[in-house]
């Protein structure tokens, strides 16, 4: 394996980033918040870049073929589940796409799939959990899943809950505002007084606007990698091994490529990658990472520990209960 970290309980690692152009870059925004400012104790000025949670979602993308919900050609191999959704709406979306993963409503009520993931996982309401076997049940069928955690509420009595082994966030130090703004120009109507059919609302006429972007003196990128949840999972060598270099592998596909975070937030990732701890640790090359992950596909799938075919196809009938659809009136 490319990747020697024994005896380590985690792998922190850090990366600076500069905008592509410019000095300005537009922060994450939530609803009823705005940009995530804060000041560190000693007065710093601080600002959140990209969360957790988007980060996790730009990591797990390294995985994809093009947008998915497949897997890249590069990681065939690799378990995860498909539901091939029909009925009202015809779609197909899959347990690395989803936003809860298996948890995914398309995934987790499928009564087959549901029986089966309970069964190796020895899991039943209102009993102990052994967490080991639904470690390897979740490795079984998707081993992202223990990589970005996962939280089956749908399942049982939504005791199953798994924390990320892999997370990540970017932050800015000592930031200012950058105020600016425009207007969307409507050459025909400025007042927007006049209106198209089919659309009467307020859509029309020159629309100004406002805009706040920052600058910084520096932005960071920091990524943990839980070395000691990973051990825990009880999967042996070949699954350690396996989920530790698809950690990684995901670091270096997000740093060497995946920093377009928005329009208006174009980042480049300047200089090597720090290792904070463990002291000495280098990053592999993205390269030298597939070739570990791979070697982890075809070691983990001869011991058994991967669903045969790896890739679990659900079929889903989908039905639509709005009162304007077949349903009639909604639940």
């Amino acid at each position: 394996m490319v990747v020697k970290l024994s005896g380590a309980q985690r792998v922190l690692l850090e990366a600076d980033l500069r905008p592509a152009q410019g000095d300005r870059f537009q922060p994450t925004g939530f609803a009823d918040l705005g940009p995530a400012l804060y000041e560190r104790p000693d007065g710093t000025r601080m600002l959140l870049v990209e969360s957790a949670q988007s980060m996790a979602n730009r990591l797990e993308h390294a995985c994809l073929s093009g947008g998915g919900p497949r897997i890249a050609p590069k990681l065939e191999g690799l378990p995860y589940i498909v539901a091939e959704l029909d009925g009202d709406a015809k779609a197909e979306t899959s347990s690395l796409a989803e936003a809860h993963r298996i948890n995914s409503p398309y995934i987790i009520s499928d009564k087959g799939f549901q029986k089966s993931f309970m069964d190796r996982a020895g899991y039943a309401a209102g009993k102990p959990i052994d967490w080991a076997k639904v470690a390897k049940a979740l490795f079984f069928y998707d081993p992202n899943s223990l990589v970005h955690g996962v939280f089956l509420a749908n399942l049982g009595d939504g005791r199953v809950k798994v924390p990320r082994a892999l997370s990540a966030f970017i932050e800015a130090e000592n930031v200012h505002e950058a105020a600016s703004g425009g207007v969307k120009v409507n050459p025909i109507d400025p007042a927007g007084r006049l209106r198209a059919g089919g659309n009467a609302g307020n859509v029309y006429g020159n629309v100004p606007f406002h805009r706040l972007e920052f600058t910084a003196r520096k932005i960071t990128a920091y990524f943990n990698l839980d070395l000691s949840a990973i051990a825990g999972y009880g999967l042996g060598p070949e699954g350690h091994d396996l989920l530790v270099s698809l950690s990684l592998f995901k670091v270096r596909a997000f740093l060497d490529g995946g920093l377009r975070l928005r329009t208006a937030c174009d980042l480049l990732a300047g200089g090597d990658v720090k290792a904070v701890s463990p002291a000495g640790f280098v990053l592999p090359s993205q390269e030298d990472l597939l070739a570990s992950v791979r070697k982890g596909i075809k070691a983990c799938a001869a011991k058994g520990m991967f669903a045969r075919p790896p890739v679990t196809v659900l079929k889903v009938r989908l039905k639509d209960v709005s009162a304007a659809g077949k349903g009639g009136t909604p639940a």
